[in-house]
């Protein structure tokens, strides 16, 4: 885990805010949503946070919206001590800005598209690299206007084919992003500066926010560049895996994480005749393995990966790519692409059956009879000591009893045709990486934050130059740097809460101080708990007042399902001793009586640790 300095979170040098419950629409219920599987959606409905207006789209209610202000606020603050400055950006973005890029095919169903009235097709933004690579093209024409870290926090768009988990995945989302520009990549002022700058910002914004989180290798996905990172928050409901190394602390998520050395060959003797068994119409390898008798760690999986740009209209033969892994092993795209050196995607089925390839039960042989075909094998596929289970290369049949050495003979010395290589998805137990001693861990998380090194895509797509030092027209070097707002605020949740409700870290708590009137027509406690909320506000302390004629039980209920830190009770018998109930959210059992002169101190003391 990586952390900065937590600074005291509560100071005079702000007044805080004093709201009362009746002014505001807290809409709380006792019932979960019927489509809610994680906890932060269960509870941001249930404490009376956000309502569903539509599948993936949500209200944000009053104490929704200051949590989001707060963390929008501690995003502002970080990014502009980092150099960076605030602007904004539209919505719709139209379509012609992804010409040169083609990310509209790229994101395909993802994103949002519409035609106006006019006929001119526009999109709602995903995020705005086209947008923000138009704006410096025609505002910036020379090495001296830069460098420049332009952000932004605005609503983001993307059509999810299954919205869920409330404001984990959801259609239209709160985002920070932000975009830098430089003429190098390295030296005082170059696209290294400036990602170290905002990873420094970033472990900034999730350690003020209270969370605990990993900074992790990453892929770079749909927005494309080089070096990229991934900020998760550590959470056991998250959607997403972390490997980490004990002994050195690498850690990667699972489409990036690489695996320590692991020892192939193909060497070793038959376990018998090569048997041919009729598999048809089997529900994947698990059933084909249990039909023939093996376990899936016993198969051999070969995956069809065609080279972007061969083949169709492009003037060249199309040129495949073969991954083969163990049966109980996924393929992994990003590291296929990194073996190769060649940008692929998966074969389009139709296409590769053409071609000769029995899409379901193709075996690495394959590559004998299909032209332009290059075989990456994965090491604990490549071991010739196996008895293997494949694919027969025709529809309906796999084969027992495949080895290496016999079945591809000298082939597998060609290596402009075969490589073994680390293609597969990393797992818990596999060595690490950077200490071959040491076994990889596994965790979740859920990704809060994503830097990249983009480099010149944009610029280059985009024709982004500007006249050099040298007098010499080149392509600015960019960088990306985003942070999911709203889904901080779930990630969140996720993180701290208990059977009861949401347990807020102080920072991004809606308010601080939750102070319960017990009999809020009682003159005494009426004064007492504005006498209470004053003093607390002019320390800087956020004030919530519980003044509903509600039940005792209902009030303290209410309490810890909204989750703010500190609960004050006001009530006769602790007021007749000159006291309140002082109670932490995260304490167990009834709190402790604190003087009325004492209160303002012992609230800010526990705020501030």
């Amino acid at each position: 885990m990586t952390q900065a300095t937590q600074l005291p979170l509560i100071s005079t040098a702000r007044r805080g805010v004093v709201k009362r419950w009746t002014q505001t629409l807290i809409p709380t219920t006792r019932d979960a949503p019927s489509d809610a599987e994680t906890p932060s959606h269960i509870f941001l409905v249930r404490a009376g946070y956000i309502r569903r207006v539509g599948a993936g789209i949500y209200d944000y209610l009053p104490l929704a919206l200051r949590s989001l202000m707060k963390i929008a606020d501690i995003v502002r603050e970080e990014m502009e001590a980092a150099g960076a400055s605030e602007m904004l950006m539209p919505a719709l973005e139209p379509i012609e800005l992804f010409e040169g890029t083609k990310r509209n095919i790229e994101y395909g169903d993802l994103l949002f598209q519409l035609e106006d009235r006019h006929g001119r097709k526009v999109a709602l933004g995903p995020t705005h690299e086209e947008v923000i690579t138009e704006l410096m093209r025609l505002s910036v024409s020379s090495y001296k206007q830069l460098p420049l870290n332009l952000y932004q926090i605005q609503t983001k768009f993307r059509d999810e084919f299954r919205p869920r988990a409330g404001l984990l995945r959801c259609r239209e989302f709160i985002m920070k992003d932000a975009y830098s520009f430089h003429t190098a990549l390295d030296g005082d002022g170059g696209l290294d500066d400036a990602y170290q700058a905002m990873y420094r910002a970033y472990v900034n914004v999730f350690t003020r926010c209270g969370l605990r989180f990993t900074v992790v290798e990453a892929e770079s996905g749909p927005i494309g560049g080089s070096a990229s990172h991934e900020f998760m928050v550590d959470a056991p409901t998250g959607e997403d895996t972390i490997l980490r190394c004990p002994a050195s602390g690498y850690a990667a998520n699972v489409e990036k994480c690489e695996i320590g050395p692991r020892e192939s060959s193909f060497e070793g003797d038959p376990a018998g005749h090569l048997e041919e068994a009729h598999t048809p119409s089997m529900p994947g390898i698990h059933g084909v393995a249990e039909h023939l008798g093996v376990t899936p760690a016993q198969m051999l999986k070969t995956i069809v990966f065609q080279v972007i740009g061969t083949g169709g209209d492009s003037g060249s033969p199309p040129r495949w790519i073969l991954a083969c892994v163990r049966g109980d092993h996924e393929v992994n795209e990003g590291k296929v692409r990194d073996a190769c050196g060649e940008k692929v995607i998966l074969a389009d089925e139709k296409l590769a059956n053409q071609a000769g390839f029995a899409i379901g039960y193709v075996s690495p042989k394959i590559i004998d009879r299909v032209q332009n075909t290059t075989l990456l094998i994965d090491p604990d596929a490549g071991q010739g000591t196996f008895a293997w289970a494949t694919g027969a290369d025709k529809p309906d049949f796999h084969v027992k009893n495949f080895n290496w050495r016999r079945e591809m003979g000298a082939l597998l010395e060609d290596q402009s045709r075969v490589r073994v290589a680390d293609i597969r998805n990393a797992e818990a137990g596999d060595p690490s990486p950077k200490d071959p001693s040491a076994k990889l861990e596994e965790g979740r998380g859920i990704e809060v934050g994503h830097i990249f090194k983009l480099g010149d895509k944009y610029s280059k797509a985009m024709g982004f130059e500007v006249m050099g030092e040298n007098q010499k027209r080149t392509p600015v070097i960019m960088g990306c740097y985003g942070i999911g707002v709203s889904r901080t605020l779930a990630a969140s949740v996720e993180q701290n809460h208990d059977d009861n409700g949401i347990v807020w870290p102080a920072p991004i708590a809606p308010y601080h101080a939750h102070i319960v009137v017990m009999k809020p027509d009682d003159e005494a406690q009426a004064k007492a708990a504005h006498d209470i909320a004053e003093r607390l506000a002019g320390a800087g302390v956020d004030v919530f007042i519980d003044d509903r004629a509600e039940r005792p039980g209902v009030k303290f209920k209410d309490a810890d399902l909204i989750g703010l830190p500190i609960r004050l009770t006001v009530a006769d018998k602790a007021l007749a001793e000159g006291a309140v109930e002082f109670k932490r959210r995260t304490d167990e059992g009834k709190g402790e009586l604190v003087p009325l002169d004492a209160v303002v101190e012992r609230s800010v003391e526990a705020l501030n640790t």
